[in-house]
Parts: C-alpha cells; structure tokens; sequence
C-alpha cells in the first residue's frame, strides 16, 4: 500500500453515477480512483428496478392464466414460489454481474474497495481491511447512493421485517405480507407478490399511492388496485408481534401477517462520509446544498451525483448526474448542463406515471386539460385496461405541452412519447399532426390531445395541415 495516492479525480461509490462519472473522467485523459465499500453492482441492478420488475413479470404472467376463456382444468395449477423465487436471484445475478465487471474492467487497479470518508476537501482516507489509505485528490465525487429507510419504531418487529434489499433473498415466500409505504417500490412489489398469491396488505400515512400528485388519477389508481392488495391510506399503522404473526392496527383496521416489508423511502449514503472536514453545508436532512446543473457542492472542489443527493432517485437521473459531475470534475472550467424533462413511474400494470410538471406546479387558471379513458380505446379494453386514465395539462395560452399523469396500460410508453414532446416544446396541435396507429394504446393520447386541440380550432380538421 502506498503511503498516499495522489490522483486528478477521486470518485466514490461504483453505482450508476459513480461508472458515468469515471467514464467521463476517463475520457478526458485524467488519473482517478474509484472507491466503494462493495458490494460492486448497482443499486438498480442488484435490489431495485431490475430484480422488482422480473417478480412483476412474473407476477403478470401467472396471473394472465385468468384472463384465458374456455379454458378448464385452471384451478388444478399450482406455483412453486420457492423455484420461482430461486429463478429471479438467478436473473437478478445475471443483471448485476454486467456493472461489477465494467467497474473492474474500467477501474482496474484504480478500485479501492473499502468506505472512505474526508479528512479535508481533496483528502480522503479508505479503509482497507486494517490498514488506511490515504487519497489525495484534485476533485471528488460523491456517488454513494441510498440505503432503505428503517425507521426506530420498526425494531420490536425487526426479526420479521425485510426491506427489499432483503426481499429478493427469501428462499420461500410468506403467506402474509404487510407492505408499509406504497410509494413506486412498495406499490410494484406489493402487487408482485399478490399476483404471486400472496396476501397482501399496503398501508400508508398518504391519502394515495406512487406518490400521484393528480387527484383524479389518485382516485382512479387506488380503486384499481384495491381489486388485488388490501389498501389503507390517510392513517399510520401500528405494529407488534403476536405469536410467529405480526400484528398490524390502523385505527379500527386490524390485520395479521407473517412478514413485513418496509417500503419507506432511502437515504442517501452521506452521513459517514465526514462532511464537516470538508467544509461541505448541509441542508435540515443533512445533505450537501449543489447545484443540478453542475452538480458542483458550492465553490468546492467536490460533486454530487445519483441517489446520494435525495433529489432524483432514478436510474437514467443517476447516470446523467454522474456524467455532469465527471465532466466538470475533470475540468478546470465549470459547464452548466440542462437536465431532461422531470419523468417517473411504477411499472404496476396498469402503470402509474407523471411526465413534465405536475399539477401542484401548475397554476390552474393557466392550463388546459386533456384526458381519456381506456373505456374507450380498443386495445386498452383486448388488454382489460378499461380503468386507464390519462390527463394532460397544457399551457392554456397555445396548448403547449406542460406535463401529464396517468394510470394506464401501456403508460411507460405514453409517457416517453409525452416527455420527448414536452422537452422538444411541442404543442397538442403540432403532436396530432403525427401518425397514429389504431389499435394501440398510444391513441390514449391521441384523444387527450385532440380534447386540449380543440380549444385552439382554426377551423380545419384537427391534425391535418394545408399543403
């Protein structure tokens, strides 16, 4: 071990932000190190969205044999969970496997697999095994991603309460299962398991779920998925241990489960990191104050990037970040860069979704609002997404296109159609001027626009020009 490691680009955590950043780092032809505690693999890849949406394809599929008619013999099916279950880590292993090799493959002897902290704003020290090792560094990035939200109150029940960092673990899967928080990941793996034949029962201190700012979508989503978990909302839940259950109380709502999943958030991994030392300013959560168009941490040398900022926890926010940082970072001038249009969902079948702004940032008296239902789009209805609900909001002045929620069969391709055409400022009038194919689902926002084009008449047939 060296006494000290003196680099251009020190860059800590190997998740998504951390592998952009030492992409760009890389190709500007500076020295670096990367440093992670392990284990290698990114969050997504490892215990979120891509091990969450093979159990909800899964999930999917077993259900469907419901929808087949005429078809007998239904009942005598069973599932074995534990194979199942067994196949999903497999796959999952598979996902992970890809960015651990990259980030060794990348980093080569530049990896320091251990947690570092700040002595001083360029200086680090890395704890490896018994030894420390210390990094000097022109710039940093701090990737170090979120870590599931267990709160103190949960600890009479630890033994029997999971995150989903544990879930994907399980050799068999419970009977019961009671899912605190029904944000995007609690929501998703919920009706995973329920599909999977586990009862399940979702409580949240929300009035809805996913997070749905829209009323009316809220209305319309919860509704939809009472049909499959047992929903309580607006109320928080009590729990204890009764015997091997788990008991859990919410007002005069009473019910038992064998396990329970806490679906309440992240947090960004930044409290060990010493920020102090490094004169980095902390808001009230204790998370550095940057800028999302630098990432830069105030005049420091130091950056930001992915779930450790507690701002965007996505994936494809993650790896834009990271690039940023690791652009600036590697460079003496700093670069602004615009970020993309505002885009999240639960791949919840039908999909929950908001594109653009919502609609607590819009002023009401300024917008127009276009929907439709899957009631009345064929293909909606050929895949029993009648309950699909779509609205979006434009600017009333010349029907720009502003933002839009939805729960909807098919919606994680509504809403890419709908934030490419709000990033690129595109009107109701100008997308209707588009093919659209019938029957698919996109014609979900042909009839929103139309509703919102309308307003804008010219007299000629909506969605056609003069040549």
């Amino acid at each position: 071990m060296k006494p000290e490691i003196r680099t251009d680009v020190a860059i800590i955590g190997a998740g998504s932000a951390g592998l952009y950043a030492m992409r760009e780092v890389r190709q500007a032809g500076r020295s670096f190190v990367l440093i992670d505690h392990g284990p290698l693999g990114t969050t997504c890849a490892r215990v979120g969205c891509m091990p969450s949406k093979v159990a909800l394809h899964a999930g999917r599929l077993w259900a469907a044999r419901k929808e087949i008619a005429g078809v007998d013999g239904l009942d005598a099916l069973s599932l074995d969970t534990a194979r199942l279950w067994a196949a999903l880590r497999e796959q999952r292993d598979q996902f992970a496997s890809r960015p651990e090799k990259a980030a060794r493959s990348m980093a080569g002897d530049f990896l320091l697999e251990g947690p570092a902290r700040f002595r001083e704003a360029g200086v680090l020290e890395v704890s490896l095994g018994e030894n420390v090792q210390i990094v000097r560094a022109g710039a940093v990035v701090i990737a170090t991603g979120s870590r599931p939200v267990v709160p103190a109150w949960l600890a009479t029940v630890a033994e029997r309460t999971l995150t989903t960092e544990q879930l994907f673990e399980l050799p068999v899967l419970p009977k019961r299962v009671g899912v605190l928080g029904l944000g995007a990941i609690g929501l998703e793996m919920g009706l995973a398991l329920s599909r999977l034949g586990v009862e399940v029962i979702g409580a949240d201190v929300a009035n809805t779920v996913a997070g749905i700012v829209d009323p009316v979508i809220g209305e319309r989503a919860v509704g939809r998925f009472m049909r499959e978990i047992t929903i309580w909302l607006g109320r928080e839940v009590s729990v204890s241990t009764s015997g091997d259950e788990v008991l859990m109380c919410s007002g005069e709502r009473v019910a038992r489960v064998d396990l329970l999943l806490a679906a309440l958030g992240r947090r960004p991994n930044v409290d060990g990191l010493n920020l102090a030392a490094a004169g980095i300013e902390v808001d009230g959560r204790g998370l550095p104050k940057f800028d999302p168009a630098t990432m830069q941490i105030g005049a420091l040398p130091v950056f930001i990037a992915g779930d450790a900022t507690g701002d965007r926890p996505l994936m494809h926010e993650a790896a834009d970040e990271g690039a940023i940082a690791g652009y600036n970072a590697a460079r003496s001038d700093i670069t602004r860069f615009r970020r993309k249009v505002p885009l999240g969902m639960a791949f919840s079948d039908p999909d929950v979704a908001a594109v653009g702004a919502r609609l607590d940032q819009l002023d009401a008296q300024s917008i127009v609002i276009g929907s439709a239902g899957g009631d009345s789009n064929g293909r909606a209805r050929i895949l029993g997404g009648e309950d699909s609900l779509l609205r979006v909001y434009a600017d009333a002045r010349d029907g720009k296109l502003l933002g839009a929620a939805m729960v909807a069969t098919g919606g994680e391709h509504i809403a890419h159609l709908l934030a490419w055409a709000i990033q690129r400022g595109e009107t109701a009038q100008s997308l209707l001027q588009l093919p659209f194919y019938h029957p698919v689902v996109e014609e979900l926002l042909q009839t929103a626009l139309k509703e919102i084009a309308e307003m804008f008449s010219d007299g000629l047939p909506v969605g056609l020009v003069r040549t």
